[in-house]
């Protein structure tokens, strides 16, 4: 980590003489990670791309993007380090709906096997590339013996693991992350299939990471915010002003 805070470009703070303009931050302190904005306005705050509600593309984009940072942060929030698959045998399952079931299903049968205490857990599903139908991803975050898995299951095949493949000292926090960038694949896929209007994936309720919102006059007082919050330095910063044609609001992120 840096001894001091990383250079954060605002290049946006001189339209701060507006008393009711300034930067908000949301962190997300289970989660280790942050992002925030410029709002020019406290009376409206835009927080989605501009222009992405008449280009269906660009809001197909954006809507992944949400969907990708959440499921991250609720990954990271309840350390999900281990990564399952659900296959059905035979022809297959091809309706979302009857999906959702057997999914909701295979969840309540696990959490009985193991004493019936509340579980964290998030599930994404995919299509087959043939015409077998859709499989699960899921990912939890401790030991489960896998003929729990197998019983609670019961059609077909399963398979989990906890990520290894990192490097040397890395702790739960990372093996959390890559958990949720495997997971996140498989959400961004889901934004070019239809889906009948259900959600992309699911996550057990309960577990949603605490949020605390930010404010001040400057990224950099944010950052400062966030520092004394967690400790620490953060690892990473990514800033809209580096990015080449961005088209929403100032804004920074920090893990």
């Amino acid at each position: 980590m840096s001894a001091a805070p990383p250079h954060i470009p605002c290049p946006s703070l001189r339209r701060l003489a507006r008393p009711d303009a300034g930067w908000s931050l949301s962190l997300y302190p289970q989660a280790g990670e942050g992002g925030g904005s410029f709002t020019a306005s406290g009376r409206r705050h835009y927080s989605g791309i501009r222009g992405a509600a008449s280009d269906p593309e660009r809001a197909r984009v954006e809507a992944g993007r949400r969907a990708r940072s959440k499921l991250r942060r609720y990954c990271a929030s309840n350390r999900l380090n281990r990564l399952g698959t659900l296959t059905y045998r035979g022809q297959g399952c091809h309706d979302p709906g009857e999906l959702r079931l057997h999914v909701a299903s295979f969840f309540k049968a696990l959490r009985a096997s193991l004493g019936g205490r509340p579980l964290p857990y998030v599930w994404v599903p995919e299509w087959h590339k043939t015409d077998h139908g859709m499989h699960v991803h899921f990912a939890v975050g401790r030991y489960i013996r896998r003929s729990l898995i197998e019983a609670a299951w019961g059609r077909g095949f399963v398979s989990i693991k906890q990520l290894g493949d990192l490097p040397a000292g890395a702790t739960s926090w990372h093996e959390t992350r890559a958990a949720a960038g495997y997971l996140a694949k498989y959400v961004s896929k889901t934004f070019d299939e239809d889906w009948g209007g259900l959600h992309r994936d699911e996550v057990a309720q309960g577990f949603q990471p605490q949020r605390l919102r930010l404010a001040g006059v400057s990224a950099r007082e944010l950052l400062a915010q966030a520092v004394d919050i967690m400790g620490s330095q953060p690892e990473r910063s990514w800033s809209s002003a580096d990015q080449d044609g961005w088209q929403g609001p100032p804004a920074v992120w920090f893990a």
